[in-house]
């Protein structure tokens, strides 16, 4: 098995003991954008040296610019049912939670989606509990298909990825075929032990099984798909290495490692409290992890989702983190229920409760680009024909024209006189960092084109 407990634990033990000139020659080779292997991951995590971390994070906000600039691609999870059969001690989903259980039907599903593209959202994460019942394989791929067939106006949903639970290599097939974007999965916690006790009942318990989805997935032609661990659950530079072993996994299986990181931290929910778990993770400590997970796989997407604030999502953008949720609701049916009393019940408790207008709108203050690009999976590049992209400098190419392009489009549907204007110059700014200048130029034209009222254009 390609996690090994007692691999890892001496991995931390003895980069305890790395010399300062071979930390200086592994944040070297990070400078180089080239990477680094789980040692060298593991000093950087364990290294207490001041001067350390100040340059492990001027190097992970420096990769940050040179690969993805100042784009940060916009999401939302939409929650499609609370059913659950398993017992999970962090969750609020657990199968012994008493509560009122919801499944969405196609048309309340609809309001979810007509809330999601007024929003101006174009890509979406279908959440789901993990329930063979209530919650089948068929059930999701309708949801998908139904979310697919909606347009408001100029709104629609261009991609969906998928979190469900892992599952067979007949259902991925499925999946491959209704045209999912990314496949999603946390493994929760690569501490075998620690898995083992948090997950005491329900098909999730089996940790083997769960830790092969993505081997699974890939055998059935997904070529897109993200990992992720709840922070909290154990000790996070042991998480963070098992992140960088999976991944090391599938590029030596499969050629590709993880399309996207998520990097979750453990929240309060109802029925949980926190305060029983002994792992939990502080902002100084998280913030470097997320940098080093950036030196570490440069070119892979890292998401962060409305658990953190407005002030620590602030902070880890500048660390390494390339995708944010906006406007987000944790609920079953959450977003067309929004300002009524009652409700679902929420996976998480969310910390950056601002609507999606003014996340988009605070990162523009903050000098990024929001991007609502779907154009490298409706396009075919994805998998390892992204990663050669990414890795040759060529995405930018791509990239930075279809961000520009998809905020225009989103300030002229959605934005105010004061946004559009917000907007505009913006695009004026980052424009010129368009190097190739063919495609710029197919870019104002583009532009031109949005502003007259024409949509959809990427490249």
């Amino acid at each position: 098995m390609f996690i090994n407990q007692e691999y890892i634990e001496g991995l931390l033990h003895d980069a305890k003991n790395t010399p300062e000139a071979d930390i200086s020659k592994i944040l070297d080779k990070a400078e180089r954008m080239e990477g680094l292997s789980p040692p060298e991951a593991a000093a950087l995590l364990v290294s207490g040296n001041p001067d350390n971390l100040r340059r492990i994070f001027l190097i992970a906000g420096e990769i940050k610019r040179r690969i993805y600039g100042s784009r940060v691609v916009m999401f939302a999870p939409v929650y499609v049912s609370d059913y659950c059969v398993n017992r999970c001690v962090y969750c609020s989903y657990n199968k012994s939670h008493a509560f009122a259980r919801r499944r969405l039907t196609m048309d309340e599903l609809r309001k979810e989606v007509l809330e999601l593209e007024r929003m101006g959202h174009k890509r979406l994460a279908l959440e789901a509990g993990e329930h063979d019942a209530m919650c089948p394989i068929e059930y999701i791929l309708e949801c998908i298909d139904t979310i697919y067939s909606m347009k408001l106006e100029n709104g629609e949903i261009r991609r969906v990825n998928v979190n469900i639970a892992a599952t067979t290599e007949e259902n991925y097939k499925k999946l491959k075929a209704a045209r999912i974007g990314t496949y999603i999965l946390f493994q929760e916690t690569y501490h075998r032990k620690a898995y083992e006790r948090l997950h005491i009942l329900g098909p999730k318990s089996n940790y083997e099984y769960h830790l092969t989805a993505f081997d699974r997935a890939m055998k059935a032609g997904i070529d897109d798909v993200g990992g992720g661990v709840l922070f909290g659950l154990a000790d996070p530079y042991f998480e963070a290495l098992g992140l960088m072993l999976h991944n090391e996994h599938l590029e030596k299986e499969f050629g590709v490692g993880f399309h996207t990181i998520s990097v979750p931290r453990l929240r309060p929910a109802a029925g949980i409290d926190i305060a029983d778990f002994t792992s939990l993770v502080d902002d100084e400590t998280f913030e470097k992890i997320v940098a080093v997970i950036r030196l570490a796989v440069p070119f892979t997407g890292m998401i962060l989702s409305t658990r953190e604030t407005r002030e620590m999502r602030g902070k880890l953008l500048k660390a390494g983190i390339s995708q944010l949720s906006a406007g987000s609701c944790a609920e079953v049916g959450g977003y067309s229920q929004m300002g009524k009393p009652g409700g679902s019940n929420p996976q998480f408790m969310v910390n950056d409760d601002r609507d999606a207008l003014s996340v988009i709108s605070g990162l523009m203050d903050d000098g990024y680009i929001p991007s609502f690009c779907t154009a490298c999976y409706r396009s075919g590049r994805t998998g390892d024909r992204f990663m050669s992209l990414a890795k040759s400098g060529q995405i930018k190419n791509v990239c930075l024209p279809n961000a520009l392009m998809t905020l225009c489009e989103y300030s002229m549907d959605y934005g105010s006189e004061s946004f559009r204007q917000k907007a505009d110059g913006a695009i004026r700014r980052e424009i010129q960092g368009i190097a190739n200048e063919k495609i710029r130029r197919k870019t104002e034209q583009s532009l031109d084109k949005i502003r007259g009222g024409e949509r959809d254009f990427f490249i």
